[in-house]
């Protein structure tokens, strides 16, 4: 995920949201429902409401695709198990892992989908190295990173950590670490533990076996509640068509249902429904006249524009798009700005995600050409944890195939790599072999256009003051 990325607020739906709350409670899709409509609202008003509706829905309809790829669809192929279960993954990821965009390929993951409708989620650490760095990081379906578990935030010695939703009103139980809340009621949690080389997988294996994910009645051995309602769970939009899709809107509403209204946002949510969106209801674009339809089309165009005005702004610095409500203050572009960078990147503190698309000249990175980057002696990115450069092709955001399977520079790679005669590092970057001698630092690109993402776990404060930037592609000469 750049990856694919935090404060819990308990929240109160108002008054004027109380049938939201009551389709919430049904929890499911009901097709008998007819959407609401556009009303008496002119096209430019229902134009000007669904921009606002694509720009703030970007991150739910991504994040639900995800949700449902890892812990609904049991027949596909990026299924990752039912909610509440842990899936540990001992490997590092590669081209064949394509349910989101900016996969990282140098921490093996652990992945957990968490639905707390019925009752909290207690999600258990075990001890492990002082040196070894790991994260679980947490996102609601807003795709903010409402908090962290790992080495920077609780630290390496174990704990156990309730995970709550929205509406859980109970206390602390005992032998718990922390109470840690969600806004929504569900979560996606997205583990990463540091493997220091190829020979350490057995240690890491046996780190991931210590994590533990069971719901609350379990930790405590005591019955458990009634289930969360049944869901009729919708097909997510096709990959390629969540730009241009009036479905859109479908997937938005019923991903609404599970998000209990924000007090700061009680009036765009109302401006929504307006227009249809009602949380939990069948947005019915068939049933809408040709005027509106094109209203709302229109409206998703103008807000894909915002989002590439964003990102043409960014300059390859994508940290201001990931974080907290608290931290983003409801920038919903940054937010629908940030999944589309890379869904599921963690907030700055915990990294950074320098995004290179352009080489030094201004020129887009094209695997045609022939390219390096230099690390200049003692002007290692600095970090407390460690750094890392992957590769992936434009515009798909994946990892690429390539006849050395490499996927990636990082630092614990150093030792393999040639020094410079000045004691720093070049890395070549081209689609053809540098040549054997060259090999070792070569990171292989695509044939068509690419985009290297440099990750730098727990940064140090020279990085997190932009005092140490990132070296810059060079054309070779």
């Amino acid at each position: 995920m750049l990856k694919k990325k935090i404060v819990c607020l308990s929240l109160l739906l108002p008054a004027a949201m109380a049938s939201v709350a009551a389709t919430q409670t049904a929890g499911s899709h009901d097709a008998s429902h007819p959407s609401a409509g556009s009303g008496t609202l002119k096209p430019a008003q229902v134009e000007a409401i669904a921009k606002e509706a694509y720009i703030f829905g970007t991150p739910m309809v991504d994040m639900y695709g995800t949700m449902y790829a890892f812990s609904v669809d049991k027949t596909g192929s990026q299924y990752k198990g039912p909610f509440n279960s842990i899936l540990n993954i001992a490997r590092v990821f590669t081209p064949d892992d394509t349910a989101f965009v900016t996969p990282n390929s140098d921490t093996p993951y652990s992945f957990a989908g968490l639905d707390l409708r019925a009752e909290p989620v207690v999600i258990t650490i075990p001890p492990m190295e002082k040196n070894r760095y790991f994260v679980f990081q947490l996102m609601d379906t807003y795709t903010f990173n409402f908090d962290y578990i790992g080495s920077r935030t609780t630290g390496n010695q174990g704990g156990h950590y309730l995970i709550a939703g929205p509406h859980w009103k109970g206390a602390t139980p005992k032998g718990i670490t922390k109470v840690i809340r969600s806004e929504t009621e569900f979560v996606n949690v997205v583990g990463r533990t540091q493997l220091f080389n190829p020979a350490d997988l057995d240690n890491v294996k046996k780190i991931q076996a210590g994590y533990r994910i069971e719901p609350l009645s379990a930790f405590e051995g005591q019955p458990a509640p009634p289930p969360g309602p049944a869901i009729d769970w919708i097909k997510p939009l096709p990959p390629g068509t969540e730009r241009t899709s009036l479905e859109f809107f479908n997937q938005l509403a019923f991903m609404l249902q599970f998000a209990p209204v924000n007090p700061t946002e009680a009036a765009l949510r109302h401006r929504f429904e307006q227009i249809g969106i009602v949380p939990g209801k069948p947005f019915d674009v068939s049933a809408l006249p040709a005027d509106t339809q094109a209203a709302l089309k229109a409206g998703m165009e103008a807000g894909q524009k915002a989002i590439d005005a964003r990102r043409a702004s960014l300059a390859g610095h994508s940290d201001t798009l990931f974080g907290s409500r608290a931290f983003l203050k409801n920038d919903y572009v940054a937010r629908a700005t940030g999944t589309q960078v890379g869904i599921g990147a963690n907030s700055r503190d915990e990294a950074l995600y320098p995004i290179l698309e352009k080489d030094a000249t201004g020129q887009p990175l094209d695997g045609s050409k022939h390219y390096t980057l230099h690390f200049a002696k003692g002007q290692l990115p600095p970090v407390n944890a460690f750094w890392s450069m992957t590769m992936y092709n434009v515009p798909q955001q994946l990892l690429v195939k390539n006849p050395i399977n490499r996927y990636l520079i990082n630092a614990p790679m150093l030792p393999d790599l040639k020094t410079d005669p000045d004691g720093g590092y070049t890395i070549y970057i081209q689609s053809d072999s540098p040549g054997k001698d060259k090999e070792p630092n070569w990171l292989p690109a695509p044939q068509g256009g690419f985009m290297i993402a440099m990750r730098y776990y727990w940064p140090k404060p020279a990085l997190l003051k932009n005092e140490w930037v990132s070296p810059k592609i060079q054309p070779a000469k």
